[in-house]
């Protein structure tokens, strides 16, 4: 596990360090020392066990102090709050499908990891971590122009989702993982086609694509958990889990703080369909001109919409 964190860690570095601007050198080295840190902890969890129990095997950590460090070396990977702070300051560094990469598939080791130790991780402090995310995430995520950090900052109120409900169900973390990573791909794939970086260009992208830009304002409703939308789908699912495990006071407030997001969710659509920006003149509009959508932006944004009925198909 500790050597596919490692290598995992240092075949994203050249993507993120390679347009030579000081930014993303700065970026490369705080992910670098973030996860070397993370991977020592990880490393130094399981020797902790090995001392204690004489056991090396992940899924068997039953030492509480190597169990805690392990929680927190993975939240430290994710980003989740307290080690939160490296990750807005990482994905504004990259470029947009550098952003994308880091945001999913660079998420999915520490995700497995978490899935294999589930049932050994402390649910109280768990449970505390997953609601500093989803608090910070949303409330950090308010006064933001960049939208890479707008999109770091939805990302770790969901890493808050995720983690919640991890001690008591499992697969609809990775159920929630899942949907995130196609949601947020939906995204980046189309911030990347309008050549997007801050809010203020959003205003005027709706010239480029503008069937593009209106399903944009569907997926980010989707992200921010609407109803009847896909994002509705894991939230849905993990309040009943929560009132489940005779936990609703957490389920009430962590929705509660879903809707610091939605508000930010809210002023990127707003941005991006209903604005326009002042003194347009009559040009010829772009999307005379203007290269068709690819067909993975297609398949993602419809699928980022469209996934709630298949709610009754998934065994909880």
């Amino acid at each position: 596990a500790w050597a596919g964190l490692e290598i995992n860690t240092l075949s994203i570095l050249p993507l993120i360090a390679k347009s030579h601007h000081p930014r993303a050198i700065e970026a490369a080295t705080k992910y670098f020392m973030t996860q070397a840190t993370a991977s020592a902890l990880v490393l130094f969890s399981s020797m902790t066990n090995a001392w204690h129990t004489g056991q090396w095997d992940i899924t068997q950590m039953t030492h509480t102090t190597s169990c805690l460090i392990l929680t927190s070396a993975i939240a430290m990977k994710l980003g989740m709050v307290p080690f939160h702070f490296w990750f807005p300051e990482v994905l504004q560094g990259s470029p947009i499908i550098t952003g994308l990469i880091l945001s999913t598939i660079m998420k999915l080791p520490p995700i497995a990891l978490l899935y294999m130790t589930s049932h050994s991780l402390n649910p109280t402090l768990l449970t505390l971590m997953a609601i500093m995310s989803a608090a910070l995430g949303g409330w950090m995520g308010l006064n933001q122009t960049q939208i890479r950090k707008i999109l770091a900052f939805s990302s770790i109120s969901h890493l808050g989702w995720m983690a919640i409900i991890i001690p008591f169900s499992p697969k609809l973390t990775m159920l929630n993982f899942y949907l995130y990573v196609l949601m947020t791909s939906a995204i980046f794939l189309t911030m990347n086609t309008v050549k997007v970086l801050k809010l203020s260009t959003l205003m005027t992208s709706w010239t480029k694509a503008p069937a593009l830009n209106t399903m944009l304002l569907l997926t980010l409703l989707s992200l921010a958990g609407l109803p009847p939308l896909t994002g509705f789908l894991p939230k849905w699912l993990i309040i009943q889990e929560l009132t489940k495990q005779n936990m609703a006071p957490t389920a009430i407030i962590i929705s509660l703080l879903s809707l610091l997001g939605l508000f930010f969710y809210l002023r990127l659509a707003y941005c991006a369909t209903i604005t326009l920006p002042p003194h347009t003149t009559n040009h010829m509009k772009q999307w005379h001109t203007y290269k068709p959508t690819s067909t993975l932006i297609a398949i993602s944004i419809v699928m980022s919409i469209m996934l709630l009925p298949i709610s009754p198909m998934i065994p909880t």
